[in-house]
């Protein structure tokens, strides 16, 4: 009889728990929602992660990543409306998470999967008009982009060019001045080496200094002989009056 009337006692605890425990994650989002009206999106934010602890839902995910985005961090919004798209099993709730995820991503700057996400949203929703006009931007943007990044890489691509011709012509310009530096190297080499195969003068040796002086001696009096024969003749040709 025990047992029996504590299994009675703990299923009928257990039904009443859970009505309850649904209902504080109803009251949490209700919370939530009316904080959101009034922008208060932090609060909002708040409420909306408590209510997600104790259960998660894909529309309470979705209203998450909207508070989240009223505070521009898109990055982490990002990631709540991917979770919300994955698990939303209703097409209109998935063609909005995939709105909302294509917002993201265009606040983001990432056009690309923004323009994604919008074609994703249109897939389930596509008569949804403010999702056409939005992927217009984005396909606009996109563009704009990609033009504005091609424009960059030839910018890029001028100026590695420039950089690459001033590098090989200072490069010449260090080869040059090696070349000139060595060949002047070399020529001071080959002087030097020619100054060393040159005979150093030695001294003379006395007999050596004998004869040179004789020789010398010689030819002054030759010249001395000369000069006395010139003076002669002139002296024979003198006529007196």
């Amino acid at each position: 009889m025990k047992q029996l009337l504590v299994l009675l006692l703990t299923l009928f605890f257990g039904v009443l728990l859970q009505p309850l425990w649904a209902q504080s994650s109803h009251s949490l989002l209700r919370k939530a929602d009316k904080e959101y009206k009034e922008k208060n999106f932090t609060a909002a934010e708040e409420n909306y992660r408590k209510a997600l602890e104790k259960k998660r839902k894909a529309q309470g995910t979705f209203n998450l990543g909207n508070a989240i985005y009223n505070q521009q961090r898109f990055e982490e919004a990002i990631s709540r409306y991917e979770e919300a798209a994955a698990k939303s099993s209703d097409k209109v709730d998935k063609a909005h998470a995939f709105h909302n995820l294509g917002n993201a991503y265009y606040q983001n700057e990432e056009y690309d999967k923004s323009v994604d996400a919008f074609k994703n949203s249109l897939r389930n929703n596509p008569v949804d008009l403010e999702t056409k006009q939005n992927l217009a931007m984005a396909q606009r943007m996109l563009q704009l982009q990609q033009q504005q990044q091609q424009q960059q890489q030839q910018q890029q691509n001028q100026d590695q060019e420039q950089q690459d011709q001033q590098d090989q012509q200072e490069q010449q310009q260090q080869e040059d001045q090696q070349d000139q530096q060595q060949q002047n190297q070399d020529q001071q080499n080959q002087d030097e080496q020619q100054q060393q195969q040159q005979p150093e003068p030695k001294d003379l040796s006395k007999e050596e200094a004998r004869k040179l002086l004789e020789i010398m001696e010689e030819e002054e009096r030759k010249v001395q002989e000369k000069i006395r024969k010139a003076n002669n003749k002139k002296s024979k040709s003198k006529k007196d009056w």
